[in-house]
């Protein structure tokens, strides 16, 4: 049997197609290329050569040899990679190998990835809880009316049957709770691409419903979420923090304003309070230039929670009891961190210096390659090796930065040994989204150390979500061709559209070809905010405006 012939470039699946009585599989681009920059195909057979030709004459602008394959066990196949970087040249192109394989036509062009990032962005407006959202989307509408306006219940905090306004927000995943430890690493990735690629993201119009005037349109998305975050800290003046604000359990596949069940702000978590703090502090310096009132709640808010977790130095975990939906459960030595760094920041005092630096050291100023939620000590180095604040210890500064450095060269080295350049070796439920994540390791690297290898490894890393995979396909809903279409989402599963809400990222299979495109499987299906975040942050860096 004749083998199949994968070409994969740097963003987009595109198509499949029949040649010879044999499936034979070409992905390319739909989006185009970064003018300049690395244009890589991944070949799965025994092409020998490939043409690139101009759509415009069908003339040969590029020619070249296919290396030899290399063999990869966890896909279970052989792989050569070409180059074809020497083209860049604006213009629209193919491929075609030496079997006579075509590709679809593939733009070059310097704003390739804008329409991935409004799409994606655009998909936390369209996760909006307390609101209509609508939209439309390659000619299909997504709409749901205002739902959860009875948000929420303070029974867990001992006042049954009493309500107060907890309306607002991101829905979560693809349910419809609202988790304060998942805001916090999704918001936290989402200040730092406004903190490092404002320019471009200042001037972005993502025609969104005007709820905060004067604001970026970015910046507009994030008060959605930080005005609910601002409900969540108790009433009391105590500065605790609730956990969640979810229903008991699980709501059916329904649409979310048919969503009628109780739903209740939980006990406390010290995590949840250290997140709270670094989301507001960050919430307070990027908003101040377009509100200084609402950066000053946001500040006097962090402020308060602050000194609630240095007056309970203990780690209080969340406890489940009655409830059943996500847990986000996790240790908060990280949260600590980050809160610290965040408002010495935004504060300039030595006394959140003192603290991060004391943290920073007891965790020897450790860099993770592959993380999320559970731990985000990066978030906290990250800025502190990127601050340009003044007072910090030289020696702890090395450390951070020699840390960040040798991590972004070993996700580097693990894009370079696989066959579609997948930059994390592990596998398992939401690790497309750390494979977003680790771009964010890649450019504070480049901030840090510029080298053309994080820029090039981080288009790698979007190259394998967008289709450059073992499955030719997209794992973002609504973007290149054959993308995820059963995604495990409420609204998804709701509505009567046969598409999918668009721009969303799902979470990736267990093992290198364990991806199962079902609804029921929200193991390796899901959406969720803080792989959203991450694919955000991972689009940012790369939108020309």
């Amino acid at each position: 049997m004749k083998p199949t012939f994968l070409i994969a470039c740097i963003l987009f699946a595109l198509g499949h197609y029949i040649a010879n009585g044999q499936t034979q599989s070409v992905q390319l681009n739909s989006l185009g290329f970064i003018n300049k920059q690395v244009k890589k195909a991944s070949i799965v057979g025994d092409s020998k050569s490939f043409v690139i030709k101009r759509v415009t004459d069908q003339a040969v602008v590029l020619k070249g040899e296919v290396p030899a394959p290399v063999f990869q066990k966890d896909v279970n196949q052989s792989v050569a990679v070409v180059d074809f970087s020497s083209l860049t040249k604006d213009g629209k192109y193919y491929l075609e190998t030496s079997d006579g394989i075509r590709s679809v036509e593939f733009e070059i062009s310097p704003n390739v990835y804008n329409q991935a990032f409004y799409t994606s962005m655009r998909g936390f407006y369209l996760w909006r809880c307390g609101t209509a959202v609508e939209g439309t989307h390659n000619g299909h509408h997504f709409a749901h009316e205002a739902c959860h306006m009875n948000d929420g219940y303070q029974d867990f905090q001992g006042k049954p049957g009493e309500q107060r306004n907890g309306t607002g927000g991101w829905h979560d995943a693809g349910d419809y709770g609202k988790y304060v430890v998942n805001a916090g690493i999704t918001v936290g990735m989402m200040f730092m691409a406004w903190d490092q690629f404002q320019p471009n993201l200042k001037k972005f119009a993502l025609d969104l419903p005007k709820t905060a005037n004067g604001y970026p349109d970015f910046l507009e998305e994030l008060k959605w979420e930080t005005d609910w975050l601002l409900t969540m800290q108790y009433t009391d003046g105590s500065g605790k923090v609730s956990h969640k604000l979810t229903r008991k359990s699980f709501e059916p596949f329904c649409k979310p304003e048919e969503d009628k069940e109780k739903r209740y702000f939980t006990d406390w978590s010290s995590a949840a309070v250290a997140d709270f703090v670094a989301m507001m502090a960050q919430a307070a310096r990027y908003f101040e230039p377009y509100d200084k009132a609402y950066s000053q709640k946001c500040l006097a808010a962090a402020e308060l929670s602050y000194k609630f977790l240095k007056e309970n130095p203990a780690d209080k975990g969340f406890v489940q009891g009655e409830f059943k939906t996500g847990g986000y459960q996790t240790s908060d030595p990280d949260d600590r961190l980050w809160a610290a760094c965040e408002m010495w920041e935004t504060t300039g005092k030595s006394e959140f210096l003192k603290d991060f630096e004391q943290q920073a050291t007891a965790q020897n100023f450790k860099i993770d390659e592959d993380w999320d939620w559970g731990d985000v000590s990066n978030m906290g180095m990250f800025q502190y090796a990127v601050s340009k604040r003044s007072g910090k210890n030289p020696e702890i500064l090395k450390s951070i930065q020699k840390n960040i450095v040798d991590g972004a060269n070993s996700i580097v080295k693990n894009a370079g040994t696989d066959v579609y350049a997948r930059p994390l070796l592990r596998y398992y439920w939401g690790c497309n989204g750390t494979i977003a994540r680790q771009v964010l390791n890649l450019q504070v690297a480049n901030r840090i150390s510029p080298d053309k290898k994080y820029i090039e490894t981080s288009q790698d890393a979007l190259a394998h979500i967008f289709g450059r995979n073992y499955y030719n396909r997209s794992y973002v809903t609504g973007l290149g061709i054959n993308p995820a279409m059963k995604p495990h989402d409420r609204r998804s599963g709701s509505d009567n559209e046969v598409e999918p809400w668009p721009g969303y990222l799902i979470g990736g299979g267990s093992k290198a070809t364990a991806w199962n495109d079902k609804q029921e499987d929200y193991t390796t299906n899901e959406i969720a905010i803080n792989w959203q975040g991450a694919l955000v942050y991972a689009l940012a860096g790369f939108v020309v405006k």
